[in-house]
């Protein structure tokens, strides 16, 4: 058998995105033991820095090992317990999956429901829930199906007026655009290292303030999964003791810390105000091109683009052309956008000008 040999791809679909040269060296560094005192270090670094990406002093902050998937059933199984009332608010995939999810930790599940490319108002979410009381409100930040983001001012009031705890996704926000927990009083959030960090995939960044994790320590019910347990997991991460839960992807790990100094040496405002310079100039060239942008500019993720496949064009004919002929890759729709659009991403080290210019020339010849 041949050694291993993957093409050399442009990613500019909704994730993974092009893995940063640097990050890709630092998983080649030698792997040590997961209670090596350098890695120890390693370990302390990265979750320090994630509390700056995340924007919040929460101590409970630190990769889970697992995809960003793995990051929202920390959450559902760590704050949900049967028979908990939980709001979720659904307009896209990722919102339909938090039910799933919340449901098959038997929560009573309320659904908040917008059409897909558009987002929840807190007069939405606040006549979903009525009068009655919930153990939280879990929504999508930035919804990676349909490229909307979901502004979060106003939830927190919203989640003290139900008792909630306010919980979000940020998979495709971290990195890219603020997060700002502590701001908007966010009490529990997970994200991914695949998108706008520009890392492998492979690892779930999450957060949770005090009041979250008071109630996983106080739970009367044992977490559905061991595995994904914080109450046992923290106890490694905490410098102070260190206990062994399960061997921590270790290289996977250097990445992440690799990925997180590069963003904060970028510096996070640079950093956000380069996906909306660029994200920007991508959805202005799209529409030049005559293609319809389905998303208003003000909900418009900088970060992920998605585009109205035009009527007559074969969605699968147009991406396949731009991998086997430029090498280009592009997302098409989930759910009940499949077929119908397309999702164009500009996250992390794939952020650039010159991939803006390449993707719509490339575009622009298919589509001729």
């Amino acid at each position: 058998m041949k050694p291993l040999n993957p093409p050399q791809r442009v990613l500019m679909g909704p994730g993974p995105s092009d893995v940063d040269p640097a990050v890709l060296r630092a998983m080649a560094a030698p792997t040590i033991g997961h209670l090596d005192p350098a890695f120890l270090d390693v370990m302390d670094q990265t979750k320090a820095m994630l509390r700056t990406l995340f924007g919040t002093s929460n101590d409970l902050t630190m990769p889970m090992s697992g995809t960003g998937s793995a990051g929202m059933e920390t959450l559902m199984v760590n704050l949900i317990e049967p028979g908990d009332r939980v709001l979720v608010g659904v307009n896209g995939v990722f919102g339909t999956r938090m039910v799933e999810l919340a449901r098959r930790c038997r929560a009573e599940v309320v659904v908040a429901e917008k059409p897909w490319g558009q987002a929840f108002t807190v007069e939405d979410l606040a006549a979903a829930g009525g009068d009655r009381s919930f153990r939280a409100l879990f929504l999508v930040h930035a919804e990676t199906s349909t490229g909307v983001l979901q502004p979060l001012e106003g939830m927190r009031e919203l989640c003290d007026r139900l008792g909630a705890l306010l919980a979000i996704d940020c998979v495709t926000s971290l990195a890219g655009l603020p997060v700002e927990l502590d701001r908007h009083g966010v009490d529990a959030a997970y994200s991914g290292t695949q998108k706008c960090l520009s890392a492998p995939p492979g690892l779930s960044p999450i957060s949770l303030s005090d009041r979250a994790f008071a109630h996983v320590l106080g739970r009367s019910t044992p977490v559905q999964s061991w595995y994904l347990d914080l109450s046992l997991i923290h106890r490694y991460w905490d410098e102070n003791t260190r206990a062994y839960h399960h061997t921590a992807p270790i290289n996977t790990i250097y990445a992440l810390h690799e990925a997180c100094r590069l963003a904060l040496d970028e510096g996070l405002e640079a950093r956000w105000a380069r996906h909306r310079r660029l994200g920007g100039a991508l959805a202005a060239g799209l529409s030049d091109m005559g293609l319809n942008l389905p998303v208003a500019p003000d909900l418009r993720l900088p970060q992920l683009t998605v585009v109205e496949v035009p009527e007559g064009v074969d969605d699968k004919a147009v991406r396949g052309r731009l991998i086997r002929d430029y090498g280009l890759e592009i997302g098409g729709g989930l759910g009940a956008f499949a077929g119908k659009r397309w999702r164009i991403g500009l996250m992390g080290s794939a952020c650039t000008e010159r991939n803006v210019l390449f993707c719509l020339s490339a575009l622009r010849e298919v589509l001729a």
